[in-house]
Order: C-alpha cells, then sequence, then structure tokens
C-alpha cells in the first residue's frame, strides 16, 4: 500500500513538473495596447470628413475604429454653443469606451470652441492631450470677409470681445498637455503666429497651407508622437 500511495505521489508530482514547464516556454499573450480616444474637431467651412487622412494614418499605426472620433457641428453658430455641443459629445464618447479621458485633435476655428471648453466648461478634467493645428488662438483679420455672416467668424476676428477673454489669463488651463503646430506661411492666420499658444509645446512645422495643415503626413507624425 505504502510502495502504492509513493508511486502515485511521484507521478503526480512529475506531471505537475511537467505542465509548470511547458507554462513557462509557452509565450505570454501579448497585450492588445489601448489608446486615450482621440477626437477631431473641424475648422470653419469643413467638416469631420478633413480628418479622413489622418484617421486613416492613426489606424495604421494601431488605433482602432472605437478610438477615433471625427466630430461634426454647425460652424457658423457661435463657438460658445459649439463648446457646450463638443461637452455632450465627449461625455458620449467616454460613455460609450469607459475612458477616463480623451485626446483632443483640432483644426483652425476647432481650436476655439475647444479651448472654451477647456477654461469654461470643465474640460481640463476630461482632456489629457490638446493638439491644435493652424489654430486661430488670438485671432485673424482674414475672418472679416465672414464676420458679418457668421457669429463663429466674428468671433475670430482679431481683437474681438470672444477671444480677450478666451486669451485672458492662463492660455493653458490645467494638467492637459497643449502643443500646437503652426506653418509660417499659413494664407489663412494674418498673422501666421496667431497660432502660438502661451505655455504649449509651439511647432512651427515651415510652409505648409492651411487646408493641408491637418492632413499632412508629416505633420501627423508630431502630433501621433505628442499624444503617444
Amino acid at each position: 500500500m505504502q510502495r502504492t500511495a509513493r508511486r502515485i505521489a511521484t507521478a503526480v508530482s512529475a506531471a505537475a513538473a511537467s505542465l509548470l514547464l511547458a507554462l513557462s516556454l509557452s509565450p505570454t499573450p501579448a497585450r492588445a495596447a489601448t489608446h486615450n480616444p482621440v477626437v477631431f474637431v473641424h475648422g470653419l467651412s469643413s467638416s469631420a470628413s478633413s480628418w479622413d487622412d489622418w484617421i486613416a494614418d492613426f489606424k495604421a499605426d494601431g488605433y482602432t475604429s472605437s478610438e477615433l472620433y471625427a466630430w461634426s457641428y454647425s460652424w457658423s453658430q457661435s463657438n460658445v454653443t459649439t463648446a457646450g455641443q463638443l461637452s455632450s459629445y465627449i461625455n458620449t464618447v467616454r460613455a460609450q469606451t469607459g475612458a477616463a479621458k480623451v485626446d483632443l485633435v483640432v483644426h483652425s476655428m476647432g481650436a476655439l470652441s475647444s479651448r472654451y471648453y477647456l477654461k469654461n466648461l470643465g474640460g481640463t478634467a476630461y482632456v489629457d492631450d490638446f493638439v491644435s493645428t493652424a489654430g486661430t488662438h488670438h485671432g485673424t483679420t482674414t475672418a472679416s470677409w465672414c464676420a458679418w455672416l457668421y457669429t463663429s467668424c466674428a468671433e475670430m476676428y482679431t481683437g474681438s470681445s470672444f477671444l480677450t477673454a478666451l486669451n485672458s489669463g492662463d492660455e493653458t488651463p490645467g494638467s492637459v498637455s497643449y502643443a500646437s503646430y503652426w506653418s509660417n506661411c499659413d494664407d489663412a492666420l494674418t498673422p501666421d503666429t496667431t497660432a502660438i499658444l502661451s505655455g504649449a509645446t509651439n511647432v512651427e512645422v515651415g510652409c505648409i497651407s492651411h487646408t493641408d495643415m491637418n492632413n499632412d503626413y508629416g505633420v501627423y507624425e508630431q502630433v501621433r508622437d505628442f499624444i503617444a
């Protein structure tokens, strides 16, 4: 009886050792990389489709469709109204994804409603990185052509009361990481240095047109690395 028990114990020990050895040699499955959801905000006279190239680039670099959100809004309305809608949209994205925070990537006038959201609507609690491309942070005189047509455009004109309030105090509030990418030959921004944001990582990318700033691959690579 004792001999039989010893044989059973020996067999069990050998089987356990074999199992442990097999487990130690088996490759550990790689955990899928995850990212903050990225919310893209377009500018004046544009739409969510202006981000198609970059969304394709993000997907090629490992992002999934459930991490990329190009948002459309009525660009003729006040940037204050748009900011409120953006707040609701980001809350929806966070609820759908379970993410605590998102990354905001914006173009041109999209910088104004996004910054209003961050400064005045509690957005700094829900945004990790903020990146603007050709952002009209301090206004542009080229907005004169549409200032009499659209509220948003009047707010974008240099020296507007909207911009004065938006840029008063801290231009980069909260613990958000801010970056602004701008071109030295942007005909839509007068002056092109209006895109420089105090307290942000400001990057001059060379001579790239205003409409190409949010689909240029070289700029994309810098934005991708910043939010990574």
